[in-house]
């Protein structure tokens, strides 16, 4: 049973060096600002946790992992200032992933679109069952995946990305994503999937923690402008969902 929360729900728990984050919403668990708000501190927090080296990332039930930005959040922008802080909440999250000191092994059970696909970019390991396809739809309400976009290039590449947002109502499959470089490993159904993520986890876990913050800083070498630059484009996404253009795309959308 998935949350029924309307501001979502948010549960970490520690197994010995390993720290799962569990985020949840009713609406296909897409985010609320509210929910990108806790998750960030949540990392943060993991992130100087001494006790702990691996961070899974997991969504709550067996269908979608994530259906992005909240749609009645986004309906409800209704001045610059509002429409730059909802998008800012991707870019905090996504700046806590890539900052964090522990690398963060994603969990993608299900279809995953828009804000999803960043978050599954923004890990630096990802389990998918093969009913994982995505799609960045941003283009068909009217706005562009500013924020989440240098995550999901620095995966995937500009041509990878080109072909999936230019698309927006095409998915494409956990196989294609795998292909890209957006998921790791790909399984067939969600037990195989859990069984091998916690043999992974735990091999993970047991190597020098020092190592993997070090290699992990590495790997995200020359992101360090993304603080400015994902806030920047948050900012840009405020202004595309005032428009007119937006706002009736929205409510055709919504009926």
């Amino acid at each position: 049973m998935g949350t029924t929360r309307e501001n979502g729900s948010l549960y970490s728990k520690i197994e010995g060096k390993i720290a799962t984050v569990e985020f949840g919403h009713p609406a296909s668990n897409s985010f609320v600002a509210e929910l990108l708000d806790r998750l960030t501190v949540e990392l943060n927090q993991l992130s100087e946790n001494d006790a702990i080296s691996v961070i899974v990332l997991k969504s709550e039930g067996d269908r979608a992992f994530c259906a992005g930005a909240s749609f009645d959040e986004l309906m409800a922008v209704s001045n610059l200032e509002e429409g730059k802080v909802f998008f800012s909440g991707f870019a905090n999250v996504i700046n806590a992933m890539r900052t964090c000191t522990k690398p963060i092994v994603g969990r993608v059970q299900g279809k995953t679109v828009g804000g999803g696909v960043g978050l599954a970019a923004a890990c630096d390991y990802v389990f998918a069952s093969v009913e994982a396809s995505v799609r960045l739809s941003e283009l068909t309400i009217g706005i562009a995946p500013l924020v989440i976009a240098p995550a999901v290039e620095r995966k995937i590449g500009t041509a990878a990305i080109s072909e999936l947002s230019l698309a927006p109502s095409e998915w494409k499959n956990a196989y294609w994503a795998q292909e890209k470089g957006l998921f790791s490993k790909v399984f067939d159904n969600i037990k195989e999937l859990d069984k091998e993520l916690g043999f992974f986890t735990q091999k993970l876990a047991s190597y020098h923690p020092e190592a993997l913050q070090e290699w992990k800083k590495v790997l995200w070498q020359g992101t360090e402008h993304w603080n400015t630059l994902l806030t920047d484009r948050a900012a840009i996404t405020g202004t595309l969902v005032l428009s007119e253009f937006t706002k009736n795309a929205l409510s055709k959308f919504k009926k």
